[in-house]
């Protein structure tokens, strides 16, 4: 064993910070800078969090302004001008196509018999009558093809317009208009 004294630790300083940071153990200060940065970092992620709590409470608020904004104030509506021949012209186009084709054609064609060639129908929206242009034989057929008109539901009325026989032609077909009126639905 060897006789050496045993080292004595002398410390004459007064006691204060600077002693006490001197006689930390290194692992002390390490895990102090640590807790520092974490402390930093928690610090500055919540800052960031509530400045983007803040961003979206004023873009909420300004939406709601918006909102409030357009439902207060009813839409404005362009007034447009439209001339009475453009109105007429809109108006009957929108009458043909309201025009219940389906339901008149069929009730012609059910009525037509195979001696009548059907030539024309030109319908008259705003009158409700169908004029129809036809061609056949003889009187006869014609006076048939008129009845047989009149008793289809669709129809409430058929009126023979005009008849003429086709001198023209070889065979002198009797060529004849009628109107019939048709019920509205």
């Amino acid at each position: 064993m060897s006789n050496r004294p045993r080292a004595m630790k002398i410390d004459f300083a007064p006691r204060g910070m600077r002693r006490t940071w001197f006689h930390l153990h290194p692992a002390v200060l390490a895990l102090a800078g640590a807790g520092l940065l974490l402390c930093a970092g928690a610090g500055f992620g919540g800052w960031r969090l509530l400045e983007q709590q803040h961003e979206r409470e004023h873009q909420l608020r300004h939406a709601q302004e918006r909102v409030a904004a357009l439902s207060a104030r009813p839409p404005e509506v362009a007034k447009v001008a439209i001339p009475e021949a453009q109105a007429s012209f809109v108006n009957d186009a929108i009458m043909q196509l309201n025009l219940p084709w389906r339901e008149l054609q069929d009730a012609v064609l059910a009525a037509t018999p195979r001696s009548v060639a059907l030539i024309a129908m030109e319908p008259d929206p705003r009158k409700r009558i169908l004029k129809i242009t036809a061609e056949t034989k003889n009187s006869d057929d014609m006076v048939a093809y008129i009845e047989a008109l009149k008793e289809q539901e669709s129809f409430s009325g058929v009126m023979l317009s005009r008849h003429e026989i086709n001198e023209q032609d070889p065979n002198r077909p009797l060529r004849f208009q009628l109107e019939a009126t048709w019920l509205a639905k």
